[in-house]
């Protein structure tokens, strides 16, 4: 099967167990699910789906030699996100908006209620073993470390909001190398770079107030259909676009589903003022700090620019904010 990605080009794919994975309709399931939650309101043009980072996430695992088994896990890793992506963590009553881990604590089961094992023992993979985040420390790694899951989608959705372009995707993968089994950038240039490109990210969208606002508000839309019997619970595992049809029938004869709708829709002005709030919200910080080859060794960036230390140690905590929609 021949695949163009926008961050990587044109792959042949071609093992049986991966193309039969693409296909299921659990992977098929992320092509309707948005990778960034409900952002095309707020910024037109850049919809892009978990299919394409799970796709992605693969592809690169497989450009720099991770084993078959790494490249599944790659695959799969988001295929347990519910409508909205993270706006789960913000509508499920288990969700943490500091955290944003609630696809990741339900990855297993989802997965083991899917069409997935029967592909993997077909193909002879051991779905414990490819379960196991442990076994794969190119696919996944705590923060600050970086792995091909957060590269992935920093390339992927910096470039799709147009922070960073081609040349500059390309200077990272040129500078980006695998030793030991881990992620190593080839000089302290490339790796502050992408660690400064990184934070651009996490301050204009993984973490902004627009993304607050978004994430609660369809949080709150969620969960006042789900209220309202308007939507079950297995609704939040179709498609963004099925759970927006069942929930818009109703739209006229619901008042409070109007007002979340056109919150949602970013149709009502909001604010962050600690002295006049209605929701006092955290939202996931991200920050990065690769390994790099500098002076004859391998080094972190906040061991080399130890200004750097101070950034993590700001940007680790989850940010703060009051917000108030101005109705």
């Amino acid at each position: 099967m021949k695949y163009i990605d926008r961050i990587y080009g044109e792959f042949e794919i071609t093992e049986p167990v991966v193309l039969e994975i693409i296909n299921s309709p659990e992977m098929q399931r992320l092509k309707g699910i948005d990778q960034m939650g409900y952002f095309e309101v707020c910024f037109p043009g850049t919809a892009h789906s978990r299919f394409e980072h799970s796709v992605g996430d693969y592809l690169l695992l497989k450009k720099y030699g991770a084993p078959i088994d790494e490249q599944i896990a790659g695959l799969i890793h988001d295929v347990s996100h519910s409508v909205f992506s993270h706006a789960g963590d913000f509508y499920f009553s288990n969700g943490s908006s500091e955290k944003q881990d609630h696809q990741d604590n339900s990855l297993e089961s989802y997965v083991r209620n899917s069409s997935l094992p029967k592909i993997l023992k077909k193909y002879n993979f051991d779905l414990e073993y490819i379960l196991n985040d442990r076994n794969f420390p190119l696919k996944e790694n705590n923060l600050p470390d970086i792995c091909s899951d957060r590269i992935d989608y920093s390339l992927r959705d910096g470039f799709i909001f147009r922070i960073a372009d081609k040349n500059d995707v390309q200077y990272f993968l040129n500078n980006l190398k695998v030793e030991n089994k881990q992620w190593i950038f080839s000089d302290f240039e490339s790796a502050q770079k992408y660690a400064k490109y990184f934070r651009i990210i996490n301050e204009k969208y993984y973490r902004a107030m627009i993304s607050v606002m978004t994430f609660k508000s369809v949080g709150e839309y969620i969960k006042h259909a789900i209220f309202k019997k308007y939507i079950t619970l297995e609704d939040l595992y179709t498609t963004d676009d099925a759970v927006l049809s069942k929930i818009y029938v109703h739209l006229k004869e619901d008042s409070k589903l109007q007002k979340l709708f056109n919150r949602m829709n970013n149709k009502i002005e909001f604010k962050n003022d600690p002295n006049d709030f209605e929701e006092h919200v955290f939202c996931k910080s991200r920050v990065v700090d690769p390994l790099c080859h500098h002076d004859g060794k391998i080094a972190r960036v906040s061991e080399i620019n130890l200004d750097w230390k101070m950034v993590i140690k700001e940007e680790m905590k989850p940010k703060e904010y009051f917000l108030k929609f101005l109705e």
